[in-house]
Order: C-alpha cells, then sequence, then structure tokens
C-alpha cells in the first residue's frame, strides 16, 4: 500500500478547487489526472514584471508595473472601436485599451481609484497605450501582484492563469516528507530538501532557475533517477535469485560448429559468448541485453550459444521482429544446424492449415530443436516439449514487465534480447537496468569501411548518372526517400515519383517498396531483390533492420537531414554485409540546420555506432533517442539524460550501495527510499519484495 503520506498527491486533480469536468479533461491531456502530475509539470519560462519605474521612463515595447490613478472612461461609438480608460502616475497619462467589453468594467475602474496594473507598454501617436492589461490589483494590496509569473507548457483551453493557480493550489498539498538522500550529498551538491526544491521550481526568479542545471531541478532530477535506479536494481536483483535450470551442454555441437565455420571468431565475440555461458550454467534464470553493431556477427553468437540448450536436452527458440527477418534467420541457422543433425523450423504468420499443425505437433514432441519465427512463436497454441532458452532480436523497446513474463515461457527459460540499435550508456542504464549486459563492440576480420559522402540535392543528376555505370557493373543498390511523418500520402506519393523517374533511366532494374504494401507485395520485392533481379531498390520506409543483401554496396539516402542520427547509421548498415567497399551517399536539402549538419558530419567522421548513439542524446537533448519516436521508452517527467547524465551515474552507484547495505530496505533511509519509490510510482519494485 502507498504510504498514507502520499494519499493528498495522488489525489485526482478534480480534487482541487476550480477545476470541472472540461479543465479537468484538458488538464489529464496536458500532464495528468493527479495531484502529483501538476508538481512534476515544470515552468519553461518566466514574465518578469519587476519594471516598477514612472510612466515617462517606461520602455516601449516592454512590461511596466505601476500604481496609476483612474482619470476617464472614453465609451466608443461603434462597436469596432476599442474601450478606453484612461489612467496617470504623477509623471505621465497611459489609455488601456479593451477590445471585448466585459461587464463590470466600470465597477473594476471606478474614476478616482488607484490601481496596480501591468501588462505590454506601447507608443502611438506620441501617447502611451496597454491593450488588455495582464493584471489589476487594487493599490491597498500589491502584495497581489505577480512580480515575476511562471510561464508553463500549455495547451488549448489551458491559460497559463489558470495553471499557476492550480500549480500553487497543489504545492500547498506536499506534506514535509521524510529525507531519503545522504546528508553528506545533499551538502556537497547544495541542494536544498526535497519540498523545497520544488517550491523553488516552480518560482523561479531568474532565467537561470529555469536551467536543467539549476539546484533545485538537479535535486528533483536526482529523486527521480534514484528511483529509477533503485527500482531497477531490486527487480534485477530478485530476478538474479529466481530459480532457473542449468544448462550444461557438451560442447559437442558447438565445436562442430565451430570446426565448419568459415570464419574465426572475433575477440569480442568469444567474451560476450563465455559470459551467455556462464548465466545459461548457472542455478539462475538468464536476463541479458545483447548490443551488437550493425554486422558484428551477433546471429552466430545466438546460435552457438542455442546450442548449449539443445546439448542439455532442451529446445531454445528465436523471435524477429519481422516475417522477412525471421525467414533470414532460419535461412542461416537452418543450413548450419543441417550438418550438425540439428533440428531447425520457422513459425510465422504465413505458416497455416496442415503445415501449422504438423510443425506444432514436432514441436510438442521435442522433434524440432530450435524454432525461428514471429510473435506468432508465443501466441497459445504453440507449446514446447522442454523450452529453456529465448532470443529476442531487436525488440529492446520490450518493457521491464514485458521482460518478466517474456522469461516465464516454457519451463524457467533463460532470456537474451539482442540488437543491432545503438543505445547510448545512459539508456541502457534506465532502461535495462534489470537486465545483464554484454556488449560486442569488434567487427569481423576483413569488413572494409563504407565511404559516406555528403552533398546537395542538386547533384542529384551526377548521382544517378553514377549510379548507372555502377549497376552496369553488377553492383545493387537501395535508395531511401524522405520520411514525413505527419504524412504517409506525401512518404508514397514521393517515393512512387523518385521511382517513376529512375524507371526512365533503369527500367524494369528498379523495385518500390513503401508502407501501404501488404507484407507479402514486399516480401515478393526483397526476394527479387535477393535473388538480384531487381538491381535498384526505391523505399519510402525504413529498410527492415538486419536485411541481408551482401551485393548491395551503395545506399543513397534522399533528404538525409529528415532521419535521426542512429536511423542513418542503421541505414547505413545494410551495405556492410559483404566484404566488398561500399558507398553511402547521404543526399541534403536547404536550408540545412546546425544540428543537422552536425549529424550530416558526425556520419561521415564515424561508423562507431556507440559513439554516434551518444552524439545523437546530445543533438537531440533526450527527446528522441534511437532515430524513432520512444513509445516503450520511459520518458523522465524531470530529468534530462543529455545534462543529467552524471547524476544518473551517480544514482547507479549509489542504488547498488544501498541495497548492498540494506537489501531489504528496512532501516530508517530503507523507509524513506520506499516513499520515494511510490513517489515516482516505482510500484512494482516494493511489489517485487512482497512476492518475496
Amino acid at each position: 500500500m502507498r504510504p498514507s503520506i502520499l494519499y493528498p498527491l495522488f489525489a485526482p486533480v478534480e480534487t482541487l478547487s476550480g477545476i470541472g469536468k472540461r479543465f479537468n479533461v484538458l488538464l489529464s491531456n496536458l500532464c495528468g489526472n493527479k495531484v502529483v502530475d501538476l508538481l512534476w509539470h515544470l515552468p519553461s519560462g518566466l514574465v518578469d514584471r519587476r519594471c516598477l519605474i514612472p510612466l515617462r521612463q517606461a520602455p516601449d515595447g516592454k512590461i511596466w508595473t505601476g500604481k496609476v490613478r483612474v482619470v476617464e472612461h472614453v465609451v466608443p461609438k461603434s462597436r469596432k472601436q476599442p474601450y478606453r480608460i484612461v489612467v496617470e502616475d504623477s509623471t505621465d497619462q497611459l489609455i488601456l485599451l479593451f477590445f471585448k467589453v466585459y461587464d463590470g468594467i466600470a465597477k473594476q475602474f471606478p474614476v478616482g481609484a488607484e490601481k496596480i496594473i501591468s501588462g505590454k507598454i506601447e507608443y502611438f501617436n506620441n501617447s502611451l497605450q496597454m491593450s488588455h492589461p495582464d493584471y489589476v490589483v487594487d493599490a491597498a494590496y500589491p502584495e497581489q501582484m505577480p512580480l515575476i509569473e511562471t510561464v508553463y507548457p500549455l495547451t488549448a483551453g489551458i491559460t497559463n492563469k489558470m495553471l499557476n493557480k492550480q500549480i500553487a493550489q497543489a504545492l500547498q498539498k506536499v506534506p514535509p516528507l521524510p529525507e531519503w538522500q545522504d546528508n553528506r550529498f545533499l551538502e556537497r551538491e547544495k541542494f536544498p530538501a526535497f519540498r523545497e526544491a520544488l517550491w523553488q521550481a516552480h518560482h523561479p526568479q531568474s532565467f537561470a532557475d529555469l536551467e536543467p542545471s539549476a539546484p533545485a531541478r538537479r535535486r528533483l532530477a536526482y529523486d527521480e533517477l534514484l528511483a529509477n535506479q533503485l527500482s531497477l536494481a531490486i527487480v534485477r536483483g530478485r530476478l538474479k535469485k529466481q530459480k532457473g535450470r542449468a544448462l550444461g551442454g557438451t560442447g559437442v555441437l558447438k565445436n562442430k560448429l565451430l570446426q565448419m565455420l568459415p570464419f574465426e571468431l572475433t575477440a569480442a565475440q568469444k567474451r560476450v559468448i563465455a559470459e551467455i555461458e556462464n548465466d545459461l550454467q548457472s542455478d539462475y534464470r538468464m536476463l541479458r541485453l545483447l548490443q551488437g553493431d550493425v554486422g558484428s556477427g551477433k546471429t552466430i553468437v545466438a546460435l552457438l550459444t542455442m546450442l548449449k540448450a539443445v546439448e542439455s536436452g532442451a529446445q531454445a527458440a528465436i523471435m524477429a521482429p519481422t516475417e522477412i527477418l525471421a525467414q533470414q534467420h532460419y535461412e542461416s541457422i537452418s543450413e548450419l544446424c543441417a550438418k550438425i543433425g540439428v533440428k531447425t523450423a520457422l513459425l510465422t504468420g504465413a505458416v497455416k492449415g496442415k503445415s501449422r499443425k504438423a510443425l506444432l505437433e514436432d514441436l510438442a514432441s521435442g522433434n524440432i530443436n530450435i524454432l525461428i519465427g514471429t510473435h506468432a512463436l508465443f501466441t497459445e497454441d504453440v507449446e514446447f516439449k522442454n523450452l529453456a532458452y529465448v532470443i529476442v532480436d531487436e525488440q529492446h523497446r520490450f518493457g521491464v514487465r514485458q521482460r518478466l513474463s517474456l522469461s516465464q515461457k516454457g519451463q524457467l527459460c533463460d532470456v537474451l534480447v539482442m540488437t543491432a540499435t545503438p543505445i547510448p550508456r545512459t539508456l541502457v542504464l534506465t532502461q535495462f537496468g534489470d537486465m545483464d549486459y554484454s556488449k560486442i563492440d569488434e567487427l569481423p576480420v576483413g569488413r572494409k569501411p563504407v565511404i559516406t559522402t555528403v552533398m546537395p540535392l542538386s547533384k542529384i543528376h551526377d548521382v544517378v548518372a553514377a549510379l548507372d555505370r555502377k549497376i552496369a557493373d553488377g553492383t545493387q543498390a537501395y535508395w531511401v526517400c524522405p520520411l514525413v511523418e505527419e504524412s504517409e500520402k506525401i512518404d508514397l506519393s514521393a517515393a512512387t515519383e523518385r521511382f517513376e523517374s529512375l524507371q526512365k533511366v533503369f527500367g524494369d532494374k528498379v523495385g518500390l517498396i513503401h508502407g501501404k504494401m501488404k507484407d507479402k507485395e514486399k516480401d515478393a520485392v526483397m526476394e527479387q531483390f535477393k535473388e538480384g533481379k531487381i538491381k535498384l531498390l526505391v523505399s519510402t520506409t525504413v529498410i527492415e533492420v538486419g536485411v541481408n543483401v551482401p551485393a548491395a554496396t551503395i545506399m543513397i539516402v534522399e533528404h538525409a537531414e529528415r532521419f535521426g542520427l542512429a536511423q542513418l547509421h542503421q541505414l547505413r548498415g545494410r551495405i556492410k554485409r559483404g566484404n566488398e567497399a561500399s558507398s553511402c551517399i547521404l543526399m541534403y536539402g536547404y536550408p540545412l540546420s546546425e544540428v543537422s549538419r552536425a549529424r550530416l558530419n558526425t556520419m561521415k567522421q564515424t561508423e562507431d555506432g556507440f559513439l554516434i548513439a551518444e552524439e545523437d542524446l546530445k543533438l537531440r537533448g533526450g527527446g528522441e533517442i534511437l532515430g524513432t519516436r520512444q513509445s516503450g521508452f520511459s520518458n523522465f517527467m524531470l530529468a534530462d539524460l543529455s545534462v543529467h547524465g552524471d547524476l544518473l551515474l551517480t544514482a547507479h552507484k549509489d542504488a547498488a550501495l544501498i541495497l548492498q547495505q540494506d537489501e531489504n530496505l528496512q532501516s530508517a533511509r530503507g523507509q524513506n527510499l520506499r516513499t520515494l519509490l511510490y513517489l515516482f510510482e516505482q510500484d512494482d519494485a516494493i511489489k517485487t519484495y512482497k512476492a518475496g
């Protein structure tokens, strides 16, 4: 149960005064439907109303605040004219303009009354004007005038004034909470207490207070990061204690396969295989992330470790995100397995009727050693005789909860999640902290670098002419069209137009893949490309991750400035499948922003996916990593990974130390940290304890 001290913060927002049904819906869409959601909605700016100088000195176009006396009301002769109120201080007169006249305006501004007003001053025909003052308060109550107004991110239907009122109420609900941070750490960092930090963050006194580096904001960011790291460390600790099954294996099948391979494994592959095998051999379940750059040889690592399960008399499965990838895995794995007497099968949505029935019977009886497929592997009717090891390829967007449920498939399954997507270290810690981590940071010997060229779209005719010569020599190429995420129609027409213009040069050697095509149509085009019947493949979408066509050594990316760094890196990886030299041409349109220019320069300078991932994080400011919208990644409310990376590393170490000293969070600080976990809705970690 959530501690009772936090109940006021998790009350619905409608418990605050002034929130009706409509405003509740708008507020829920903006930041959430609980009081605590308002607290996490930090300001993005401020309006400084401290320009307290005589009217005569008021600067044009700036906000002025001062005490005035109401002189007269000038009622307009027609509706087209504004309602005017003349006011003055001891130095000059000011005309207040109201284009929308409201009931009670005469009562609010009685002639002779003194008011404190604030708004934007403008000079017109040698007179001072102010349209619709932002604030008007009685001169007897100057404290009611907000000299610094906090500005929040808004949505249609919610004004800044309304939101300020609600957040002020929410701040009043914050109880005195026990300190969960180490006091020496707080002193060293000059961090305020939690309640004080919240108040300061919502009442910035200068623009410096809005920066992520401001002490109050850093304190709140650290609280959120510590809750994240502590939660993941608890789940990971619990997983490490979950009884698994030791897959000893004899090494016979593995050695047979190694002798057959036409290449030597890299030192990185050998190291990673040893890490995975240690997990498989232990009595506890494995949950490990394997990250390897494009073309680093993850598939052979997957197969060699799956053989350990087969040698132990168990079954293994590998799940890919698409049918094309599953088919590709099957082609490369089944051929090798057949030579060493290991039975493999492919299960996708396309396998139906009698074929599917026979496959499922073989699987249930244990005749199939390794099953390769898509999500179809985990439908209810798919039953393994003795599944012990599951590999999930390119599904790194699984949440912690999904990974836990996945590991429950089969009998005490070990799980390996593989990805070729470069992930920055900060994201590895925050998204995969519940998993052990292996990294293949070395490419196979003989793999030649890709020569990357950046050029303007105005040179497209030169590119087509050079491509014509290369294709005549037997080379294959990809042509990736621009992504306009907001409009599939624009995407489609752009790609279709490019396809038609290239067809005039290359005839039937050009193929087209776009998002509106059915999977079967896409597969048919891909198959023709793999077989070499199509020499140039035009695509609207990011070409399937992992698609393997070694003869394709050229890639042209049109409007490359519209792609993220990680996306461009993934695309370029499609032409690193063979041992031939490859070329990638990134074509850009004008105008080119500084971020886009930096992105293209990075692509030109390096092929290191891990370096690219870190650069991507810097350039994107933490908003959108990995080249896609972050549907599965937890978006931090208070922390910004592009600037709070140092705090994340501290939180990672702190979480490990806390659990080392107080595994069940029973100490005084441990109890306070439980409150922190509940505050940031990391309840799953607490439930893990209670589940035993």
